[in-house]
């Protein structure tokens, strides 16, 4: 429906606008029969940076994420963005054959409404999840995809596939860098699904091909930080020097242990008699700023910038360092030569 004078009109005082302020020529914007009987309340415009925009003129698509109790977010293919809501827009920016204030004042025409349609498809385009984005992070928490729904494996279950592959390994006398997945599935098949069999290698490995047949190279590192957490999660805290035999003890022969290894699953005091190392993921801290530093100070009054990187790093915007981040929440100290940082205001 095309709107008429005294819609206008209606419109401007309800506004609270006074017409003999403005110019005569008024810009309605409408929704062509593409639209399947939506209004103008459906749509929003949305002001997006160059590079943004550029994606999307180049046929790309973007997607917007969030539960109903989250704070909305913009996905490109490999990238996220907050979004904001701003009160007003500039239409003028948005109607395209748009006249400005300009351009009507120096026309003698007294046709003051001009319509203008827009179509769906001018305004929508294909919805596509960031695909990028969340492949890797579904890798990061080790997800799997089962009957086209992707789920996160019991960590226990986990460590029990994880020791069938190794005990294999071991018995068949194969190099961590080159376990045949055919043999694989062929021998562990019978125990577990050959699914979940090679869930595992892929978590714990990475697949190549060699003269047609499939690869997996074991990652040590990855071995000896889920054997770590295995051990720590029994305990509240253990010994360190304790611990570290008993770990070493408990990963595959041939690979080595390190503490570089925990960072972001385990936290060390050094300051204590014994030293002790107990469970701390990252996981499972708030994802809010300020409340992961209340709970990382809650924990422990003082922290080095080495202790204290690996739980802030995934904070860190595309622009930012874990240095601005300590610089906005905590303040900083010498301790015994040594700079440490504590919390901005008091922790109860």
């Amino acid at each position: 429906m095309k709107r008429t004078r005294e819609e206008v009109d209606a419109t401007l005082q309800i506004a609270k606008l006074n017409a003999a302020e403005l110019l005569p020529a008024v810009h309605c914007l409408g929704f062509g029969p593409g639209a399947s009987g939506a209004a103008a309340g459906d749509f929003c415009l949305l002001e997006l940076e160059p590079t943004l925009c550029q994606q999307l003129e180049d046929g790309h698509s973007l997607v917007i994420r969030g539960d109903k109790d989250e704070q909305a977010v913009l996905c490109s293919k490999d990238k996220t963005y907050d979004l904001k809501i701003a009160d007003t827009s500039n239409m003028l920016l948005f109607i395209p054959g748009c006249k400005t204030p300009d351009q009507l004042k120096k026309e003698d025409s007294h046709c003051n409404i001009i319509h203008t349609e827009y179509t769906t498809e001018d305004l929508l385009d294909q919805i596509q999840a960031s695909e990028e984005e969340i492949m890797t992070q579904l890798q990061v928490l080790n997800a799997c995809e089962i009957g086209g729904y992707w789920r996160i494996l019991e960590f226990d279950y986990e460590m029990k596939l994880l020791n069938h592959v190794t005990q294999l390994v071991d018995s068949e006398s194969w190099s961590f860098s080159k376990v045949p997945l055919n043999t694989c599935l062929q021998e562990l098949g019978p125990l577990e699904p050959e699914e979940m069999i090679e869930h595992c290698l892929k978590c714990y490995g990475k697949k190549y091909v060699d003269e047609g047949e499939v690869y997996f190279e074991l990652d040590a590192d990855k071995i000896c930080r889920a054997t770590a957490q295995m051990l720590l999660q029994n305990a509240v805290k253990f010994n360190l020097a304790e611990f570290q035999e008993v770990w070493q003890q408990s990963v595959p022969e041939g690979m080595i242990t390190s503490l570089d290894q925990l960072k972001g699953l385990a936290l060390v005091d050094r300051h204590s008699r014994p030293e002790i190392i107990s469970l701390l993921k990252v996981d499972d801290l708030p994802e809010d700023n300020q409340e992961r530093f209340n709970s990382l100070f809650s924990l422990r009054e003082k922290w080095t910038e080495e202790d204290i990187a690996p739980y802030i790093q995934d904070l860190c915007g595309e622009k930012q360092t874990i240095g601005a981040l300590l610089t906005k929440y905590s303040r900083s100290s010498m301790q015994n030569g040594v700079k440490v940082y504590n919390s901005r205001r008091p922790i109860s």
